[in-house]
């Protein structure tokens, strides 16, 4: 089955999926979009409330602001208290949480098929009435505060805020952290987080998935019921555009060492990527699979394997509307990370050179068997809808996906790993870095150290 398109101006589209699946989607006169995949012989249903607003979306003066709203809203609303939201999903054995990204906000909840109604209903209450209590709102500062001093105690996650700021601009919305900073936090007010509330939490800002055991106009019927009851007004209204994915500038990379009295040096390397939408993707799944997302790897097998350098070492590629990020990371002893960074970057420029039949087929095999397995989980065909709708602008069932997959060659690897390695590098390295790093891997006077501008030696 080819790829499905989902314009905006479409009301409606059903679409018979791999495996027995029915996806159906409809456009409400409200700007609401409703996705559902009714899977066979399904016993439970997790359904998502996804917002396009995430940490790229905030103002100077907001920023962390969505992430504290993802927060509050779990903190009451006019006729639920925070621990009647808790209750709601405990006594019925569900799940429930949210996730805020750098370009979309998403509640969801799983739960068994005959508890999707109340999980309908409380997400909608809490998206749409949150009472963002000002004693909520300060101990919750605190909570985020503690969340960000955890997040702060970890090297790897220091590395790829800073490998984040090195690749997409350390002033670029998406290269700011997602959670926002110590001092944002401390600082940003409950006028201006409700003034974030206000403007991007509204009819034709919502998209609901839902998969699993579920009736789609069921859903549709509950979810339009609970808006109107809980206060939004459901006048005709058109979706929010998808973004705008002109490619935007990349940051001239560079160096960021931050020195911390630890065992280990967490050590992470990083290009421009491609977007979420580049048609080349299927491409960059088969080339990360190649470089580092397994133990058969290239970097897994070479650094790990054959020299015994690391334990963890891996490589991922992100992307988003109009940029992306392709990284490597690994962490080693202090006295092996100038190796240690070599070595990845040498693998990825061995990419250019082409890879063997073996290793695409054997590729091609994880990626095949990883997708067919991750949506035996409701909770990865929930997410699917999600990033199609909001990022993609068209559904691919499994066999359309291994499909793209299956066509990807030689040639396409070569000549992606060619860009990413002749892209700008830039190199985030937390622990008792050595010596030497920026003058080997770096370009002179381009290294930072802790945040702060600095000549190489």
């Amino acid at each position: 089955m080819p790829a499905v398109q989902l314009p905006l101006e479409t009301p409606e589209i059903a679409i018979a999926a791999a495996g027995g699946a029915l996806v159906r989607r409809v456009v409400l006169p409200s700007g609401v979009r409703v996705l559902t995949e009714r899977v066979p012989g399904a016993l439970s249903a997790t359904v998502g409330f996804w917002v396009p607003v995430g940490s790229r979306d905030e103002r100077d003066d907001a920023r962390g602001a969505t992430h504290f709203l993802e927060h509050l809203l779990f903190k009451g609303t006019p006729t639920r208290s925070a621990f009647d939201i808790a209750v709601a999903f405990d006594e019925v054995g569900g799940e429930h949480n949210a996730l805020t990204a750098k370009e979309h906000t998403c509640y969801y909840a799983k739960v068994r098929d005959r508890d999707l109604p109340m999980a309908v209903d409380v997400l909608a209450d809490m998206v749409t009435s949150s009472l963002l209590d000002p004693d909520e709102f300060e101990r919750e500062r605190d909570v985020i505060l503690e969340e960000l001093a955890m997040a702060d105690d970890d090297p790897g996650d220091v590395a790829g805020e800073r490998l984040s700021e090195l690749v997409l601009g350390l002033e670029a919305p998406l290269g700011r952290p997602i959670g926002g900073t110590p001092a944002s936090i401390t600082e940003v007010s409950r006028d201006r987080v409700a003034e974030h509330y206000r403007e991007h939490y509204a009819a034709g800002d919502l998209v609901v998935t839902v998969a699993g055991a579920v009736d789609h106009d069921a859903v549709v019927e509950q979810l339009q019921l609970a808006l109107v009851r809980y206060g939004w007004s459901l006048g005709a209204a058109s979706p929010r555009p998808r973004r705008d994915r002109a490619a935007q500038p990349y940051a001239a990379g560079g160096l960021t060492v931050v020195q911390r009295p630890l065992e280990q040096v967490s050590l992470m390397i990083g290009t421009p990527g491609i977007t979420a939408t580049d048609p080349r993707r299927g491409a960059m799944a088969v080339l990360n699979a190649v470089l580092g997302a397994g133990m058969s790897s290239r970097l897994f097998q070479e650094i790990r394997e054959k020299r015994g350098l690391a334990y963890s070492v891996y490589s991922y590629a992100s992307g988003y509307a109009d940029a992306g990020l392709m990284g490597m990371a690994a962490a080693c002893a202090p006295r092996k990370t100038l190796e240690v960074a070599q070595l990845m970057l040498g693998e990825l420029e061995r990419l250019a050179d082409g890879a063997s039949d073996e290793e695409l087929r054997r590729a091609k095999g994880q990626l095949a068997g990883g997708s067919a397995l991750a949506l035996e989980d409701s909770d990865t065909r929930m997410s699917r809808l999600g990033r199609a709708e909001l990022t993609l602008g068209e559904f691919l069932d499994i066999d359309a996906t291994l499909e793209r997959i299956d066509r990807v060659t030689d040639a396409d690897v070569r000549a992606l790993a060619a860009e990413l390695a002749s892209g700008s590098r830039s190199i985030a390295a937390v622990g008792q870095v050595p010596e030497g790093l920026d003058t080997q891997l770096v370009s002179p006077g381009s290294a930072r150290v802790d945040g702060a501008a600095a000549a190489a030696p």
